[in-house]
């Protein structure tokens, strides 16, 4: 059945308004991504930075000279003790008896050396009137001479006996600071099995870890300053203590003890603590690992200029703990950007916004 005409038309004009909405309407443009960014150039400058774990200079494992149970143990770490505070006991039952034992055998040996004294003596006073040979008397001179050097032996004894039962009470020999507990309450520990750590806090100094790399300039330093993380406003000066003469089989880096000159009563140990070595005369330019990327024509670094995101290729010079350092095509004070870089295309329109500093980038 043919359409009416007044609805053909009717269609008609509605299609006709739809498509003149149609070309007068634009369509939305897409918002700029936000991206977060930071100036080239805010690193530490000519510097190298390692950080590491405040450390005492002396530190000795305590152990007791004899073996048994932990009976009692009476500090916790991060105590600081005094020269001769008790920091633990061991189970006296053992030590008592073996201190009885000993006694004992003092006893006996005093009672036998007496006799023997006492028989020599007679048996001298005999041989004066010859009523015994001089045999029966150096057999009695014999004896005596024995009984005498067990009394010595048993008497000996006792005395170490006596230092074993004194053992059993593990003090410490200097003030200092306990920084680990090895061992607890009801253990069975050996002679010789260390149970506390005893660090003596009045040299300070900072065990960093170098690469291999680094050797030189470590030994080549001649200006080296201690910042610690608790107080990132201050500075001391340091002194390369000790460097290890082989690498750590696992890491692959070298030991080293940086000493803290006059440190204030504010270094506790085991605060975290940066090293830095020289001043930074000539200050490269860099910026964090994140914002140097490679899609397989080099590395390149994105930046904002003016309101676009902006590919830039740069000659990478190095890597360091806090960045990497960038020798050319990149002026200091450029806001690289850090992150998403793969999906901007050049001159894409960006909404800047600054990263936050990097002690807050925790």
């Amino acid at each position: 059945m043919p359409a009416h005409p007044f609805v053909s038309f009717a269609l008609a004009g509605c299609l006709a308004i739809a498509l003149g909405a149609c070309d007068r309407g634009e369509a939305p443009a897409p918002a700029a991504p936000t991206v977060l960014v930071q100036a080239a150039g805010s690193g530490d400058g000519g510097k190298t930075v390692y950080t590491g774990e405040v450390r005492a200079r002396h530190e000795v494992d305590l152990a007791f000279r004899v073996g048994g149970k932990i009976a009692a143990r009476l500090v916790d770490s991060g105590m600081a003790v005094k020269a001769g505070q008790p920091l633990a006991r061991l189970d006296p039952a053992d030590l008592q008896l073996s201190r009885q034992a000993a006694a004992a055998q003092v006893a006996a040996a005093e009672s036998e050396y007496t006799t023997a004294a006492s028989e020599r003596e007679r048996y001298a006073g005999l041989l004066e009137k010859r009523f015994v040979s001089q045999a029966a008397f150096d057999a009695k001179e014999n004896a005596y001479r024995s009984a005498r050097a067990r009394l010595e032996q048993a008497r000996a004894q006792g005395q170490i006996s006596g230092n074993q039962a004194a053992y059993g009470t593990l003090a410490a020999e200097t003030d200092g600071v306990i920084t680990a507990v090895l061992a607890d309450a009801g253990q069975v520990v050996g002679a010789g099995q260390p149970v506390f750590r005893l660090a003596r806090p009045e040299e300070k100094e900072v065990a960093i870890a170098v690469p291999e790399s680094r050797l030189a300039d470590l030994k080549a330093a001649k200006d080296i300053a201690v910042n610690l993380w608790a107080r990132p406003d201050s500075l001391l000066r340091g002194e390369v203590r000790e460097l290890a003469a082989a690498a750590d089989p696992a890491t692959r880096t070298y030991a080293a003890r940086i000493r803290i000159v006059d440190p204030p009563p504010t270094v506790e140990l085991g605060m975290t603590a940066r090293v830095i070595l020289g001043t930074g005369t000539a200050a490269p330019i860099v910026v964090p690992l994140t914002a140097i990327v490679d899609s397989g024509t080099g590395p390149e670094v994105w930046v904002v200029q003016d309101g676009k995101a902006v590919p830039r290729a740069v000659a990478v010079q190095g890597f360091r703990e806090d960045g990497g350092i960038v020798a050319g095509g990149l002026q200091a004070g450029e806001m690289v950007i850090l992150s998403g870089q793969r999906r901007l295309s050049a001159g894409q329109a960006v909404q800047a916004q600054p990263a936050p500093p990097p002690d807050r980038q925790r």
